[in-house]
């Protein structure tokens, strides 16, 4: 009888072990470590903003600030208007402020104030959030 029982229990330990083999030479898989996943790539800096138009050609606005030899009412920011049509409010307001900092309107001006009122003058508007 004992010759039955542990023919019994070894042919149990080898079914046990031969089911088991399967099992654990496949627990990690390839056993190779997964691949990093690659960084994600840094969005491209947004493209600077820059005036579409002949900043120099801007000084005839100077006139709309009454800083030039010109009557009320004259023509002259009409000029001024003309060369701002076709541009957005953003445009606009980007050409107007390279022109005041490069002082092609004159010197010492108040940028927010004659930022305003050239816009003003031409129906545009300052665009909400835009800093010279």
């Amino acid at each position: 009888m004992a010759f039955n029982t542990m023919s019994k229990l070894s042919a149990t330990i080898l079914v046990l072990s031969l089911l088991s083999t399967p099992l654990l030479s496949n627990a990690c898989g390839s056993c190779t470590p997964p691949p990093k996943p690659c960084p994600t790539p840094a969005p491209p800096p947004p493209p600077k903003e820059k005036c579409p138009k002949d900043t120099l050609k801007l000084g005839v606005c100077a006139d709309v600030l009454g800083l030039g030899n010109v009557v009320v009412g004259s023509p002259v920011s009409s000029k001024c208007c003309a060369l701002l049509d076709g541009l957005v409010d953003l445009e606009a307001a980007l050409c107007l402020c390279t022109a005041i900092k490069a002082n092609v309107l004159g010197n010492n001006l108040d940028v927010p104030v004659t930022l305003s009122w050239i816009l003003s003058a031409c129906q545009k508007s300052i665009p909400p959030g835009f800093q010279c």
